[in-house]
């Protein structure tokens, strides 16, 4: 199969909704087949969600356009990411901010992703572990924040791991459907303002839901 070709056309199908040009062109450059198990490869550049093993999934890369655009990222930002997966998500914010904090609470998956990371040369990624508390405090403040899982609400522990001036996109719902939100924090003031609707595994921690 010709990757390069697929990719280019699932960027071009992206390019109908999505107008962040530098989102775009760094999806073009993460090949997104080397994410996914190798039984899954065929469907790497079709605009659905795939599974990565441990009951996860990779996200439809319209929805990790869509949240990663509305990060509105300019390069010198740090950025935490909740829930790391194969890791594909936090190689294309590697292309995008300084630095990127990824957790993950699957050590399997952890391992797995901090491994291929290295690999491929995404080297301002660091992949921890998830602890107890939600998020990474340990380098807080963070420019952004992205929740690549469904919460019941939004986590304050994340909101404090912000910068003012910061944004976290997360979905926010039940255990089987949620409104994909994005908070931003100005001087103390927070607004929310929703995406649309979305899919997502549930987010396991405190303030958020029990295994």
């Amino acid at each position: 199969m010709d990757f390069a070709q697929a990719r280019a056309r699932l960027i071009a199908h992206l390019h109908q909704e999505i107008r962040d040009k530098r989102v775009l062109e760094a999806m073009s450059s993460v090949p997104r087949e080397l994410f996914i198990p190798p039984e899954s490869r065929e469907a790497a550049y079709e605009d659905r969600p795939l599974p990565i093993g441990y009951d996860q999934t990779i996200s439809q890369p319209f929805i990790i356009a869509l949240m990663t655009s509305a990060l509105e990222l300019r390069g010198g930002e740090k950025v935490l990411e909740i829930g790391t997966g194969s890791g594909y998500q936090a190689a294309i914010l590697s292309r995008l901010c300084s630095q990127v904090v990824t957790v993950e609470r699957i050590a399997p998956l952890a391992e797995g992703a901090a491994g291929l990371l290295k690999a491929l040369g995404y080297d301002n990624v660091e992949v921890h572990e998830a602890g107890k508390e939600l998020g990474w405090p340990a380098e807080a403040p963070y420019h952004a924040i992205l929740v690549t899982a469904g919460s019941p609400n939004i986590p304050r522990p994340l909101v404090a791991q912000l910068k003012d001036g910061g944004r976290m996109v997360i979905p926010v719902g039940s255990r089987y459907e949620q409104e994909l939100v994005r908070l931003h924090i100005k001087q103390g003031r927070e607004t929310v303002v929703s995406l649309g609707l979305c899919r997502f595994v549930p987010l396991i921690g405190e303030t958020a839901w029990q295994e």
